[in-house]
C-alpha cells in the first residue's frame, strides 16, 4: 500500500461512490441492546425484507452468546441467534443478503455453538473484544474461519487504547485469518481528525494483507454519520449503520443518511424508509434511543455509557443537571 498520510485517501479525496463499499445493517443486533434482544419475529422479518429490497450487503441479527453465562429466560432469542430461530424467521435466505452475528470474546462458547458453515444460515461472524482479549478473539477468528465463515475483528473502546497496544493488536490481527478490521467508536467519543488518523492507521496494517477496514460509530455527540463519512473518505469499505439510528443509547449512524451519501444505484432507499415508518419509529417511545444529554456527557468524557444508562432508567431521568454534577464529582 502507498504510504499515504491521514489526510490523503487511497481511493481519492471526496469520493462517496466506490463499488468496494459494503453496508452492514446492525438495527436488530445493536437495537437489541435496548430491549434485551426481545424483538418479535415481525420486527426482524420487516428489517430483513427492507435489507433485501434495499440492496444492503449484510444484516446482523444478534449475538451468539454463551447460555452458560447468559440465562435464556432473561434475554430474547436474538441474544443467542440459534439456527432454528434464524431459519424460522429468515427461511433459507435465498437472496444476495448475507447474515451476520456478533460473538463477544470470552462470552461465547464458540467451539460448540459455532456450527460448520454448511450447517448454518450465518455467513459472517464478527468477533468483538477489548484490547486485553485479543488472544481469545484471534482464536475465535481462526475457529470461525476454519469452519468456513467470513470474519471481522471489532476492537472495542478504541478511544481508551494506548497507541503502542493498538499497534501490537493490529499487527497480530494483520497476520491472522480475519477478513476485516473494524474501527469501533464504542463511547461515541471520537472526532473527525481522530477517525481520519485511526482509519489511516488501520489501513496501514490491513491493506498489505488484503484485509478490509470497517467503521462502527456511536452517536453520543451527533457525530456517527460524520465520522462514518470521514472513514469512507480515508478508505474504509465496510460500514455499519442502523435504521433511524436504532442502537444502544444514543444509537448508531443512521442507515438512511449513509445510503443517500453513497450514491450507489444498487442501494434503494424507499424500502428502508417504509420499514422505518411502519416498524422502527413506532418503537421509539418504548426503547428511547437517540441523542440524549447524559449520553452526550459520557461521550465528551470518553466514558462507557453505563452511567447514563443507569441514570436514564432511574426516577431522576430528565434531571440532566443532577447527572452532570454526579459524573463531574466522579472525574
Amino acid at each position: 500500500m502507498k504510504n499515504t498520510t491521514p489526510t490523503e485517501s487511497p481511493a481519492g479525496r471526496w469520493i462517496s461512490y466506490r463499488k468496494e463499499i459494503k453496508i452492514l445493517d446492525c438495527t436488530v443486533r445493536d437495537g437489541g441492546l435496548m430491549n434485551d434482544h426481545k424483538f418479535d419475529d415481525r420486527v426482524v422479518k420487516a428489517v430483513y425484507q427492507a435489507c433485501v429490497e434495499g440492496g444492503i450487503d449484510y444484516m446482523e441479527v444478534g449475538y451468539k452468546a454463551s447460555k452458560r453465562i447468559f440465562a435464556k429466560d432473561k434475554f430474547g432469542i436474538w441474544k443467542f441467534s440459534d439456527e432454528e430461530d434464524l431459519r424460522r424467521v429468515l427461511g433459507d435466505n435465498d437472496t444476495p443478503l448475507k447474515i451476520s452475528v456478533m460473538a463477544d470474546a470470552e462470552r461465547t462458547d464458540y467451539h460448540v455453538d459455532v456450527l460448520p458453515k454448511d450447517q448454518s444460515l450465518i455467513d459472517m461472524y464478527r468477533i468483538a473484544c477489548y484490547i486485553h482479549e485479543i488472544p481469545t478473539a484471534l482464536d475465535m477468528v481462526k475457529d470461525a474461519h476454519d469452519k468456513g465463515y467470513e470474519t471481522t475483528l471489532n476492537l472495542m473502546a478504541i478511544s481508551t487504547v494506548q497507541e503502542r497496544e493498538l499497534d501490537e493488536a493490529l499487527h497480530l490481527a494483520s497476520e491472522s485469518e480475519v477478513d476485516a478490521l473494524y474501527l469501533v467508536d464504542s463511547f461515541g467519543a471520537l472526532y473527525s481528525e481522530q477517525v481520519r488518523y485511526l482509519t489511516w492507521k488501520y489501513l496501514q496494517y490491513a491493506s498489505p494483507s488484503g484485509k478490509t477496514v470497517g467503521m462502527h460509530a456511536h452517536n453520543n455527540q451527533q457525530l456517527a454519520y460524520a465520522n462514518t463519512v470521514e472513514a469512507i473518505i480515508v478508505g474504509a469499505n465496510l460500514l455499519d449503520a442502523s435504521m433511524a439510528g436504532l442502537g444502544r443509547g444514543a444509537g448508531n449512524c443512521p442507515l438512511e443518511l449513509l445510503m443517500g451519501f453513497l450514491h450507489n444505484p444498487k442501494f434503494l432507499l424507499r424500502p428502508v424508509l417504509k420499514c422505518i415508518q411502519e416498524t422502527i419509529e413506532p418503537m421509539r417511545e418504548e426503547l428511547k434511543w437517540g441523542f440524549d444529554i447524559p449520553y452526550m456527557i459520557t461521550g465528551q468524557l470518553n466514558q462507557h455509557p453505563r452511567s447514563a444508562i443507569r441514570f436514564n432508567e432511574s426516577p431522576d431521568r430528565g434531571n440532566i443537571l443532577k447527572f452532570f454534577d454526579q459524573i463531574m464529582e466522579e472525574e
